[in-house]
């Protein structure tokens, strides 16, 4: 039995993919899943929908586009893409690289 996993998808909307790939953890006994994304589209109560499930931990998702607005005490945590974004620019003004960003450490 695996303790934790983490769902990673590009983007989220209604939640439908997720919740399958959620099922397929469930049958490997996965006690506690982390969803993650980078852009939150979050399209029909897809936040409610997936952080109503018992075993979901914690949905991550930058704010490449719009976050909605969630009820206090959700699971939903944003990251903010404007250290990464503010990097970029200082690189791309003083001539540097900015595909060295995603270089490995």
């Amino acid at each position: 039995m695996l303790q934790s996993a983490a769902g990673l998808d590009d983007e989220i909307a209604k939640g439908t993919t997720v919740i399958e790939l959620l099922d397929r953890l469930r049958e490997r006994k996965v006690g506690s899943i982390r969803i993650a994304c980078t852009h939150g589209l979050f399209a029909g109560g897809a936040v409610d929908r997936l952080g109503s499930q018992s075993d979901v931990a914690e949905i991550v998702c930058t704010n490449t586009v719009p976050v909605p607005v969630v009820a206090p005490g959700s699971k939903l945590r944003v990251l903010s893409i404007a250290p990464a974004l503010a990097e970029a620019m200082r690189r791309i003004h003083d001539g540097e690289s900015v595909s060295a960003l995603f270089d490995a450490p």
